[in-house]
């Protein structure tokens, strides 16, 4: 029961962590929340279960479709809402309001062409399939679902520190005026870090899908107020903070199923975090900041 519950919560919580990881990339960047991620997490597991419905091809590639789909719709959120908004002198907050619109209209565009209904992808192979170990009955699907995060999550970390774009990520991250001074393309590197963002948000689209059997215009709500909550529980623009708050985030909330029933999975999780942010106001892994860079 134990390893059974561990498994549970991990799946829950990979899935938690790729997604407020692309939320943490763009704060850390741009120190604003792009509220369209919701949005884009939902259009993301449409795309791939149009892939897999309709064109048939297996879920790796249904995942690679979805990433590189909301990819491009987090590209939109920074051309139509975040740039003309900073080319304005707007305060950074309007961006928040920006994105929060865009998300509106995009959840209303999936309302036109998929409906309204909740659908569920396709049997497959790995939807009943089960692995016993150590007495145990272990769903295929979600040790999947778990490598599949921590393959994003590996990419990801190898991007930002073994490529050119991840250092200029990261010293547009650190500081803007100085990215330009030594010749960064600050405006490519913005769009770059916006596609990673939704991809990561895409693809965790899928994996939730998957794993509840689920998908509607309105699934990314719930998602959106859970990476809120993990980018604050980990530290604000810390991506190793996100996984650690994605992860105990999932863990805790099956251990309250378990524990006192699934009526206080909510509050159970969310208490504590409370209990965490009075403690260490910080997040768990933030650092001391005087100046915003």
């Amino acid at each position: 029961m134990l390893l059974q519950q561990l498994v549970n919560g991990l799946s829950l919580g990979a899935v938690y962590a790729v997604f407020a990881i692309g939320f943490t990339l763009v704060f850390g960047v741009m120190n604003v929340l792009n509220l369209s991620q919701g949005a884009v997490f939902m259009w993301g597991a449409y795309v791939g279960l149009e892939v897999v419905r309709t064109l048939a091809l297996p879920l790796p590639l249904a995942i690679l479709a979805a990433a590189g789909a909301a990819g491009l719709l987090g590209v939109l959120s920074e051309v139509l809402v975040f740039r003309p908004l900073q080319r304005r002198g707007a305060h950074r907050w309007m961006g928040m309001v920006g994105s929060l619109a865009l998300a509106r209209i995009l959840i209303g565009l999936a309302q036109e062409i998929f409906g309204t209904q909740v659908v569920r992808y396709p049997d497959n192979a790995l939807a009943g399939a089960a692995v016993e170990l150590f007495g145990a009955r272990l769903q295929l699907l979600q040790i999947v679902a778990i490598g599949a995060a921590l393959a994003m999550v590996i990419a990801l970390a190898a991007l930002l520190r073994f490529t050119n774009l991840g250092r200029a990520i990261r010293t547009v991250a650190f500081s803007e005026t100085v990215a330009r001074l030594v010749g960064v393309p600050v405006d490519r590197v913005r769009l770059a870090t916006f596609f990673v963002s939704g991809a990561l948000a895409g693809g965790a689209g899928v994996l939730w899908s998957l794993l509840f059997q689920s998908v509607s215009p309105f699934m990314g709500d719930g998602i959106l107020l859970k990476g809120l909550t993990v980018l604050i529980l980990g530290g604000l623009g810390n991506v190793l903070g996100a996984l650690v708050g994605g992860l105990l985030l999932g863990l805790v909330e099956v251990a309250s199923v378990v524990a006192v029933g699934s009526g206080y999975r909510d509050a159970v999780g969310f208490g504590l975090v409370l209990l965490i942010l009075l403690t260490r106001p910080t997040g768990l892994f933030a650092t001391r900041e005087t100046k915003r860079a």
